[in-house]
């Protein structure tokens, strides 16, 4: 496949704007993808629902215009797989409408991932999302300030009638706590997924200030921000994936200096590394728990985990049918996982949700699309190092850039099931796509 972005400009009457209209589009669909929650809260359903069509209808076009190259080597089967197979779940969901409206939005979001991932160039991906991120934090910020200062109260989501009841502290927009030194929710609502939008933007902001083409002092700037915005969420969720983060860019650092011969004793450490993790967790729980400060249960979710387990028990080969975040208007979901009278639509990890909705089967055919763009990620960290990507670009810090986002995806996936919907979602698709592409499409790798 050549580069996307050569092929439109080659095509005869490409109007000028075409270009600027793409990196705007791409920056949108992860913007929205990501703070969904925004649009809710600031529009409500139909008008988030208008907000996420559009970001479809824009991936279908921009597939139309790009026409990229498709061949058996540059799709990524699992991806296609996955979304078939919630498809047909449909046949033995226990909860089929609700599973045909939860498969549509998956296919959906899983579209405007394949377009961000065959469509644009490297660069172009990693400004897309890097602007989109950016655009978030900022807001959430300015947001948090404007509650603390005008608004001076904690403020509910707008079309949202509770009827006069006392709220439970996670229904609010914000809970005006940033001068108290958080933790903040910002524009999506949430401080775990504010805290993941990030570390997510650390990781990129640090691979533009490291690559050449970008202004280092802006993503400094930006490092900054995202540092800020991570601490006053305080979510130890995400202070643990931070720290997969690192230790995975410390094991490609340690093996880009090797050849592909030489990294056994690379390999042997990270798997040492890996099951010394496990072991400490599993001896360790409580206190680790204490120093995160968490409560023993991990916040509710060895209940949760231990409600989806015992729904797993009863459909273990094909599970119940997929539903991505769950139905709260359908069983056996509805008052499944209920804590302080807030009930909660997901199993907090999204393993367990996988094995639940989809049974093993689902969870082997998810085991292969995450494990399988982590590996290719891996390679493209790794391997030929020396090759330029773009014209006057020279080496590129960007070749780390999946494999970073990866490794934040994962981490997140054992506390959280985001990496099912929305920007997790989107992102997964989107990496899976482009890291086929770079390796089998006789694209340069960074």
């Amino acid at each position: 496949m050549t580069d996307a972005r050569a092929r439109i400009s080659a095509r005869a009457g490409s109007p000028p704007w075409l270009g600027a209209a793409i990196r705007w589009y791409a920056a949108f669909a992860f913007f929205t993808a990501f703070a969904g929650q925004f649009w809710r809260n600031l529009l409500g359903w139909w008008g988030f629902g208008i907000v996420a069509g559009a970001v479809i209808a824009g991936a279908v076009v921009l597939l139309a215009m790009v026409r990229p190259t498709w061949n058996w080597r540059n799709v990524s089967k699992s991806a296609v797989g996955f979304v078939g197979l919630a498809a047909l779940s449909v046949a033995w969901s226990a909860y089929p409408w609700t599973t045909v409206l939860m498969v549509a939005i998956l296919a959906g979001t899983a579209v405007a991932g394949v377009a961000l991932g065959l469509c644009l160039t490297w660069a172009e991906f990693l400004r897309a999302l890097a602007s989109a991120l950016a655009w978030i934090l900022a807001l959430s910020l300015v947001f948090e300030l404007w509650v603390a200062v005008v608004v001076g109260e904690p403020l509910l989501p707008n079309f949202v009638d509770y009827g006069g009841a006392d709220v439970p502290a996670a229904f609010y927009w914000s809970r005006d706590l940033l001068f108290a030194g958080g933790p903040i929710e910002g524009i999506v609502a949430n401080r775990n997924l504010l805290g993941m939008i990030a570390l997510l933007g650390l990781v990129v902001f640090t691979i533009q200030a490291r690559t050449m083409g970008y202004r280092r002092d802006r993503a400094i700037g930006w490092i900054v921000v995202a540092v800020l915005t991570l601490a006053l969420t305080r979510s130890a969720t995400v202070l643990l994936a931070a720290v997969v983060v690192a230790v995975v860019l410390g094991f490609a650092l340690w093996a880009r200096r090797r050849t592909s011969r030489g990294r056994l004793p690379v390999y042997l450490a990270a798997m040492g590394s890996l099951a010394a993790a496990v072991l400490t967790v599993v001896l360790a729980w409580t206190p680790l728990l204490g120093l995160l400060g968490r409560s023993e249960d991990a916040t509710g979710r060895l209940d949760i985990w231990a409600s989806v387990l015992g729904l797993i028990a009863e459909r273990p080969v094909l599970g119940w049918g997929w539903t991505g975040y769950w139905a709260p208007w359908t069983e056996p979901y509805a008052g499944l996982a209920v804590r302080n009278g807030v009930e909660y639509l997901q199993a907090h990890d999204a393993w367990l949700d996988v094995w639940m909705q989809l049974g093993v089967v689902g969870l082997a055919v998810f085991a292969v699309l995450v494990l399988g763009t982590l590996t290719r990620s891996w390679f493209v960290a790794v391997d030929r190092p020396e090759v330029d990507f773009g014209a006057g670009t020279g080496y590129r810090a960007s070749a780390f850039m999946p494999l970073l986002l990866m490794a934040a995806l994962i981490a997140q996936s054992i506390g959280e099931s985001r990496i099912l919907i929305e920007g997790g979602w989107m992102l997964l698709v989107a990496l899976a796509f482009l890291t086929k592409r770079r390796r089998f499409a006789g694209e340069p790798m960074p």
